[in-house]
């Protein structure tokens, strides 16, 4: 009796143990379940699925925290040479007009050649001139007893900033400059000319004459007597380099350089100047340099990410909504309205995306878009280009559903079209479709960055990671500034590589024939 009773118990308590009702029984795992358990079961898809994770926090979360803008400029103080000056000596004549007067560029050719033919008289625009030779190298020219002109090989400068000359004192500087005279008498007043052609009257400097003329090439820049006098004598010293201490007391360096093809000297200072920070090297302000334009590169990589991102995700969204509904109409409609779409597919196919791109992006270029509207122009031009091969991935699943049991229930239900395909076909199709979105991802991005490479996508201020390489236009920045074009090519092979990690796992995961 007792070994029946312990028998008794022991098959009632493994009756309980296997019961329906006992929660340690064997639970059947939803299709999301299941789909999710194979993705992560896949280490490669999981590693995409880190990068992308990575990308995504780099892009947004670290732009919002990186304390430099997107366009925010740096500079540094920097020694560099800059164009201060020019010196030229008179090999040919030089014409001043008189300002009662006028006498043209024609009439200068024609002067040149009477004197070449020893004419005392020549023509020009309806008038008969003559000319005066009034000493070496200098004439003076008339219409009639009326000087309008002189030419010579020598100027008149004033010895003062501000200060003019009248037309006939100039022309009796000059005379006497050039027959070797001391002084001469205007309007009543004596002038005294010294031999290097300083022009006094009462002790007071007036002017001088020169066959060299001195420019500054800025017009903020006056150029004093004292350095003009110095570097002239510097030149024809045949000096290189000459130093020159002003009123002040300050001293500045200059380096001549000669000019064969224009007979010129060129001046050039040495000063301490306030430039772009262009590609400065990492730093502890700058992890990863600066580009061109001195901006940080590190924090135009997070923005550039934000961009590619947000195209990336806009131009497949909009790929996938026409795709979608007009796959939809097509699979479930068939007949002739399943042929009208299919050949707009294929005209869609057979549109050259690439030059009609490049034609438009030269077309805004021409019309100087905003660079933020013409990243919405790029957005959905890339959609639009774009949906056919989602259309007809939609066409044929819903042409493999319509028929099947469940459809004919929502006819016999009498269920409007559209509702049997956007509440019972198109998320049957949602799995396929999720896998081609992602990989679309990764190409768009491509097709993105070839495009802001070519300077025909994203423009500045606005970074991405393809305009961030096209900054690489020769060979000298691609060998030496390694930090403009590697950490912006690593993360646009990372992020689609990523991208393209997780689409396959995607497949993998929703094929119900993969291994539980």
């Amino acid at each position: 009796m007792s070994d029946d009773k312990n028998l008794q118990e022991n098959t009632e308590n493994k009756q309980e143990q296997y019961s329906l009702n006992d929660d340690r029984r064997v639970r059947t795992l939803s299709p999301g379940a299941l789909v999710a358990k194979r993705f992560f079961r896949n280490r490669v898809a999981v590693t995409g699925l880190i990068i992308l994770a990575f990308m995504f926090v780099f892009s947004f979360i670290g732009g919002a925290l990186t304390p430099y803008k997107e366009d925010q400029l740096f500079y540094r103080d920097d020694q560099a040479m800059q164009q201060y000056a020019g010196v030229t000596e008179n090999s040919e004549f030089r014409y001043v007009k008189n300002p009662e007067s006028s006498f043209s560029t024609l009439a200068q050719a024609q002067f040149l050649m009477a004197t070449i033919n020893k004419s005392d008289t020549f023509e020009a625009d309806d008038i008969t001139y003559t000319y005066k030779q009034e000493g070496d190298g200098f004439y003076i020219i008339y219409d009639g007893d009326l000087p309008v002109a002189y030419a010579s090989y020598d100027i008149v400068n004033v010895s003062k900033q501000d200060d003019t000359l009248d037309f006939g004192l100039q022309c009796e500087i000059l005379r006497a400059y050039t027959n070797g005279k001391k002084d001469f008498t205007w309007n009543g007043e004596k002038y005294e000319v010294s031999e290097v052609g300083d022009v006094t009257r009462d002790g007071q400097d007036v002017a001088y004459a020169s066959r060299y003329v001195v420019n500054a090439l800025m017009s903020d820049v006056y150029l004093t007597r004292q350095f003009k006098d110095e570097l002239i004598e510097s030149i024809q010293n045949g000096a290189e380099e000459f130093s020159f201490t002003d009123e002040n007391g300050e001293a500045a360096e200059y380096t001549i350089t000669y000019d064969a093809g224009t007979k010129s000297w060129s001046v050039l200072q040495t000063r301490e100047t306030h430039v772009f920070d262009s590609y400065g090297a990492p730093s502890k302000e700058h992890l990863l340099g600066t580009d061109r334009n001195g901006m940080d590169m590190l924090t135009r990589l997070m923005y550039g990410g934000r961009v590619s991102l947000y195209i990336g995700f806009i131009v497949v969204f909009i790929e996938s909504f026409i795709g979608v509904v007009l796959g939809g109409i097509s699979g479930y409609c068939g007949k002739w309205v399943d042929n009208l779409i299919m050949r707009i597919v294929d005209i869609f196919y057979c549109i050259p995306s690439m030059p009609i791109i490049i034609i438009l992006g030269a077309a805004m270029d021409a019309a100087r878009v905003d660079p933020q509207i013409r990243m919405i122009y790029l957005m959905l031009i890339l959609g639009f280009l774009g949906w056919p091969g989602i259309a007809r991935l939609v066409r044929g699943q819903i042409l493999s559903l319509r028929e099947q049991e469940f459809m004919m229930a929502t006819e016999a239900c009498g269920i409007r079209p559209s509702r049997r395909i956007f509440r019972h076909l198109i998320p049957n199709v949602i799995p396929q479709l999720i896998v081609t979105m992602t990989m679309s991802l990764g190409s768009t991005i491509i097709m993105e960055a070839t495009l802001s490479f070519l300077g025909l996508g994203v423009k500045f201020p606005f970074a991405s990671w393809g305009n961030i390489i096209s900054d690489v236009n020769d060979t000298f920045v691609l060998t030496n500034y390694w930090f403009i074009w590697i950490p912006a090519g690593v993360c646009l092979l990372l992020t689609v590589l990523a991208f393209n990690l997780v689409g396959d796992g995607l497949r993998d995961a929703f094929d119900p024939r993969m291994k539980r």
